[in-house]
């Protein structure tokens, strides 16, 4: 069996001959680790998903035709018991679908897993749990913690590959979960388990695993300091969909969002709440978010988001301090910084404000993390009211894109923000004049609202 030596980026997945200290194809530093290739033997296990797994010479494949009819052996979704994440997944979880879960370490992972696989046992799913980070004991105990005792729910703790492979085929889950991917190892390939060329080559067997049998394959996967899936990018190219769960473990909130899913919507949003008995679903995480807020305070407005399918109000803070520095300082959590930059510049020349010989810092409460434009609105009130200390009314929100001439533009989904407004009893609402046409327009019949509508162009139109 021939061997032979080379250096793989463990960021990107790039090959080299030798050793590089920055990888040219992705910029990183130091990601080049030396790996051993081996030629595979004869008879190892496939990564193909077709007709033909396990046999290269079979050429007895076919295609199929768009007009035919196609029958599906299981297409209806099933249900985890968990309304938040049926929801990021696409309304259920999907037979056969190959799902990434990535997060902080100790935010939950394997507390939401386990609580699903207790979910999907009540409904009559066998879940097999294979760890590859604890013992059997320690993943049993738990799992007993948080309720799961069912003999529907199988646990294992198991590193290499192939022994995961024929627990599989004895047990035949409907479900599998392996917990972590970085742990997982194949005999064949001499290179530490977490390397590049491990993480692929698992991934791939599990993915024909996935396809292949049917088999819904849950991995769990480490970050890295930026906050990106530990491995090469491959890996969430492989799956179907990628989660990622955020949150503070300082707090008691967690996030989870979908960034990748070929089964449903993209960017949806699923709020729980982390508790003593496991992880709480938060059905209206609007109330959540605003649950500490005061009254008319300086410095505070409600900003009415869309979180994928989702409408949610969230508390948006500004402080601003004068300072002596030549360059002041924008701080920014849960925004971008750049955002914040062009609002002071924008609200600067056009309401001549001296935001400029001022530090500003913004926060977004509850952790939650905005990437729509729509929050300019909201962002530039908060400014405008901690500098010239005048509080907003506590029962208004805000929402509209602000541009470099000072317009407000329209956003999408003007109607269901003002229903989640007024659903929780806001009586004003502060948002762009050309909503009002295509409110009236698309929504005329639907939307009956009693609150107060201050449609305005200007950024100007803000200070009155």
């Amino acid at each position: 069996m021939k061997t032979k030596s080379i250096f793989v980026c463990q960021n990107c997945g790039a090959e080299r001959p030798k050793w590089e200290g920055q990888c040219r194809d992705c910029g990183a530093w130091n990601s080049l680790v030396e790996e051993t290739v081996t030629n595979a033997p004869k008879g190892a296990r496939s990564w193909s998903v077709g007709s033909s797994a396990g046999n290269t010479s079979d050429t007895r494949i076919a295609a199929l035709q768009l007009d035919s009819v196609i029958e599906i052996k299981d297409s209806r979704r099933w249900s985890t018991g968990m309304k938040e994440l049926d929801r990021v997944l696409g309304s259920g979880l999907v037979p056969g679908s190959y799902v990434l879960l990535g997060g902080d370490p100790g935010i939950g992972k394997s507390t939401l897993l386990m609580q699903m696989a207790g979910q999907l046992a009540r409904e009559d799913r066998r879940v097999l749990y294979v760890s590859g980070e604890e013992s059997v004991e320690q993943t049993a105990l738990r799992a007993q913690r948080l309720g799961v005792r069912t003999a529907q729910v199988k646990v294992a703790s198991e590193s290499r590959l192939t022994n995961i492979l024929n627990l599989v085929d004895k047990e035949k889950p409907n479900v599998l979960i392996v917990d972590s991917i970085q742990t997982i190892y194949v005999e064949e390939i001499p290179s530490a388990p977490g390397t590049v060329s491990q993480v692929r080559e698992c991934a791939g067997r599990l993915m024909a695993v996935a396809k292949s049998q049917n088999v819904a394959v849950f991995l769990v996967g480490h970050i890295t300091k930026d906050g990106s899936i530990a491995g090469p990018k491959t890996l969430e190219h492989m799956v179907d969909t990628v989660l990622s769960f955020e949150g503070d473990a300082n707090y008691q909130y967690r996030l989870l969002r979908a960034q990748k899913n070929r089964f449903g919507p993209t960017n949806e949003l699923g709020v729980f709440q982390m508790a003593s008995e496991g992880l709480i679903e938060v059905e209206n995480p609007s109330e959540m978010f605003l649950a500490e807020r005061g009254k008319s305070l300086i410095g505070s407005t409600v900003f009415a988001a869309i979180e994928g399918s989702r409408p949610l109000l969230c508390e948006v803070q500004a402080l601003t301090s004068s300072t002596y520095m030549a360059t002041p300082r924008r701080t920014a959590i849960g925004v971008d910084v750049n955002r914040v930059h062009l609002l002071a510049a924008v609200l600067d020349k056009h309401l001549d404000r001296d935001f400029s010989r001022n530090d500003v810092f913004v926060n977004v409460v509850g952790g939650l993390r905005l990437t729509e434009p729509a929050a300019d609105l909201a962002i530039a009130a908060a400014m405008l009211s901690t500098l010239g200390s005048k509080p907003l009314p506590a029962n208004t929100a805000l929402f509209g894109e602000i541009g470099l001439t000072g317009e407000v533009r329209a956003v999408t989904f003007a109607a269901e923000r003002l229903r989640e407004a007024e659903k929780l009893g806001f009586q004003s609402v502060i948002l762009p004049k050309n909503c009002e046409r295509l409110i009236k327009a698309n929504h005329a019949k639907t939307l009956t609202t009693k609150m107060n509508l201050r449609f305005i162009r200007h950024v100007d139109e803000l200070v009155n």
